[in-house]
């Protein structure tokens, strides 16, 4: 009897453990607004209708960083862009010491793509910096140090203005969350953030402080060398920011030029196809949970955008997906 007992028993644990069993997956992001607020909705949407998916979000490091790691196995979604995949299959900027880059960057694969938003370069108005000529001698945050917003934020700066990072100004060297504190503690003098409008960062900073965003004073800077070369990798459009999204503390009186750029969320070459149609597949058929997260993100991230400036192929568990559901997949991503 006893033995019946505590077979009965271990039979039982055996059928919960089989019933609850689940795939953990691993996902990288920033702590930028917009790409943390939709990696995290799509682990939520994804795990809330398939009860054998677990993801667990990692919203440190930055997204050279997560590329290389997805890349050679160590994480399974990740937060990047087609800026970042171009550069990496040049072995580029911050990959001109990965000697592999450009062979690391075929082992990954496009889920979708969204609009970042808009390169934010903000000032307190109390400071007297009116335009981006009044950086010069300032101590910025423009990215963080290995991140390809400091490439396209210097960038944009030297197109404007002709100054040079670390010669004309100093680039401080902190990450997203840290050089957020840092602005809102006043130890920097210039603030640049990625992202839609209105954005929550400088919607808190609003809310006590009268705050300006700079851009392009001459329209002539376009058409500058550097301004050229802004567009030569892929993800960067032109774009403005309107001069009253955040009410009366917002200085500026004319809409702001400045650049906007595409991002995405992107997988590994290894993982299973039938996962990541799964995963894409709830996604966008639950899409309207997304999009009752913040005004925002409809605008952003939609069927539109998903192929929006890509040099990526997809992951063929996304590509059967949008087969099926009819949508139009360019040749570039196949």
């Amino acid at each position: 009897m006893t033995a019946k007992v505590v077979a009965l028993v271990a039979a039982s644990f055996i059928f919960i453990g089989t019933a609850q069993a689940k795939d953990f997956y691993k996902m990288s992001t920033i702590s930028l607004p917009t790409p943390f607020a939709i990696n995290t909705t799509f682990a939520k949407i994804v795990q809330k209708y398939n009860k054998d998916i677990e993801i667990q979000v990692n919203a440190t490091g930055a997204g050279p960083r997560h590329a290389l790691d997805a890349a050679n196995g160590k994480t399974d979604l990740f937060f990047s862009a087609p800026s970042l995949m171009f550069i990496m299959s040049k072995g580029m900027a911050m990959y001109k010491t990965v000697k592999n880059a450009p062979e690391l960057q075929k082992n990954l694969r496009l889920i979708f793509n969204y609009r970042l938003g808009t390169y934010n370069f903000g000032v307190y108005d109390d400071l007297g910096i009116k335009t981006l000529f009044d950086i010069k001698g300032k101590r910025v945050f423009i990215g963080p140090p290995t991140g390809v917003q400091k490439v396209v934020s210097s960038q944009f700066i030297e197109a404007v203005t002709g100054y040079k990072m670390n010669k004309d100004y100093t680039p401080v060297k902190l990450g997203f969350s840290p050089a957020m504190q840092a602005f809102q503690d006043r130890q920097i003098d210039m603030m640049v953030t990625a992202s839609n409008h209105p954005e929550s960062f400088f919607s808190q900073v609003a809310l006590t402080s009268k705050i300006r965003f700079l851009g392009i004073v001459d329209k002539k800077a376009w058409d500058t060398p550097m301004g050229k070369k802004l567009f030569r990798v892929p993800g960067v459009e032109r774009a403005t920011i309107a001069p009253d999204i955040y009410g009366k503390n917002q200085t500026n009186t004319k809409p702001v030029e400045t650049i906007a750029a595409y991002t995405g969320l992107y997988t590994r070459k290894g993982m299973s196809e039938e996962v990541i149609y799964k995963m894409t597949k709830t996604f966008w058929e639950h899409i309207d949970e997304m999009y009752s997260v913040t005004s925002w993100v409809k605008g952003a991230l939609n069927k539109k955008n998903i192929f929006a400036q890509n040099r990526t192929k997809l992951h063929p568990g996304a590509l059967k997906y949008y087969k099926e559901a009819g949508i139009k997949v360019p040749a570039n991503a196949m």
